[in-house]
């Protein structure tokens, strides 16, 4: 079997080493004539799939290690009864760790309790119910905006947009889309802005076409006291450099890529292809991964339970780190920035998710153990 793949997707060649011959491009760089004979095409969400590159190829089966759907022609891939799959949800904890790791900087910088705020999520899928799982662990009150889930469901927990209007943070975790009842693209335009408070909290992790970035430096040039976090941009890797010095942390669309995240994109991708083939082959990622991060959590006797969690959260994946590397963007010459985006992401350093962590916690703080292990931190106590 020959399976061409981008050279981004984690430990790719040593998953499928046993069965095939795997060549890695970058996947910028994959075109029609470098596939036309393979067997497997294994892409993130930098490569179109599409007529232009699968047309006269005898690609059986497409897989990309994504949640994200906006670069696939899924009906051209039906209609001409090619296999397809995507990593729904490999990277939610991800995407969710960051959110949080950035709602817990700006709280630092900006002096301010968790407790206070009500987070509106809109789009409630696999990354937004686990921002909600994880906001809801530390007591944040959420409104909940997902008008495709409450069609489906029925389930009022779902409230109208509007009702996001009036949150003090708002994070974005949609699908990109243009068409059908609920588009997504430019979802957030001057109008949208408008209807905000003064100092909301923006967060972008989904896709930069979900927010019209003219219509956002407009407002921002306004609106002085909102503060914004951007992952995603509309032009990557060509982003909008103007912008980034708008805003209080920008990241080169790295919230979903934590080790654990990426692998496990990989081994999704590995079990479906194994699936549709037909082969008995297995693969174990767990071995792929770096050791876990034995940390004690220094508790004085005047540190609360929402303090002891920001120190566990930032000790664990600190977003300032990643939004520092992107800042030295000015620094570049124009011509090198977009390499520099990207490589940035090819050479991004290697990130545990929360169960990688181990906290030692005195057994007198049960109630705040018990509440990092529902953030899904492993702890052990000590007299």
């Amino acid at each position: 079997m020959k399976i061409i793949a981008d050279q981004q997707i984690s430990h790719v060649a040593q998953a499928f080493s046993e069965f095939a011959e795997v060549t890695l491009y970058n996947g910028r760089e994959i075109t029609a004539e470098e596939i036309h004979d393979a067997d497997v095409l294994l892409v993130r969400s930098v490569t179109a799939i599409n007529a232009n590159l699968l047309e006269d190829s005898q690609v059986k089966f497409v897989a990309t290690a994504t949640s994200g759907l906006n670069h696939v022609d899924l009906d051209y891939l039906r209609q001409n009864n090619i296999g397809f799959t995507h990593a729904k949800g490999s990277n939610a904890r991800s995407v969710a760790e960051y959110v949080l790791s950035s709602l817990f900087v700006l709280a630092d910088q900006h002096d301010f309790k968790f407790k206070d705020k009500t987070v509106g999520i809109i789009g409630c899928g696999e990354v937004g119910s686990r921002v909600v799982e994880l906001l809801e662990t530390i007591g944040v009150k959420t409104i909940m905006n997902d008008p495709p889930l409450k069609a489906e469901s029925g389930n009022e927990q779902y409230r109208d947009l509007h009702e996001v209007f009036s949150a003090d943070i708002i994070t974005l975790h949609v699908p990109l889309t243009k068409d059908g009842p609920c588009p997504t693209f430019n979802l957030l335009d001057e109008k949208f802005l408008s209807q905000l408070n003064d100092n909301v909290i923006l967060l972008n992790t989904a896709r930069g076409g979900v927010i019209n970035e003219a219509a956002l430096k407009n407002h921002l040039a306004c609106h002085k006291d909102m503060k914004v976090v951007l992952d995603v941009w509309e032009d990557e890797p060509d982003i909008d450099l103007e912008l980034l010095t708008q805003i209080d942390i920008g990241t080169p669309h790295i919230a979903g890529y934590s080790a654990d995240g990426k692998i496990h994109a990989t081994e999704m991708v590995f079990k479906s292809i194994c699936e549709f083939f037909k082969l008995d082959y297995k693969w174990n990622p767990i071995f792929e991964l770096p050791a876990v991060n034995s940390l004690e959590l220094p508790l004085g006797s005047e540190l609360d339970d929402q303090d002891a969690i920001q120190m566990a959260i930032l000790a664990s994946y600190d977003v300032r780190s990643d939004s520092a590397s992107l800042r030295l963007l000015s620094e570049i010459s124009i011509e090198q920035r977009s390499h520099y985006f990207d490589e940035l992401r090819k050479n991004y350093p290697v990130r545990r998710e929360f169960p990688a962590t181990v906290f030692h916690c005195p057994r007198s703080r049960k109630t705040l153990a018990g509440k990092l292990q529902k953030l899904g931190f492993n702890i052990k106590t000590f007299s």
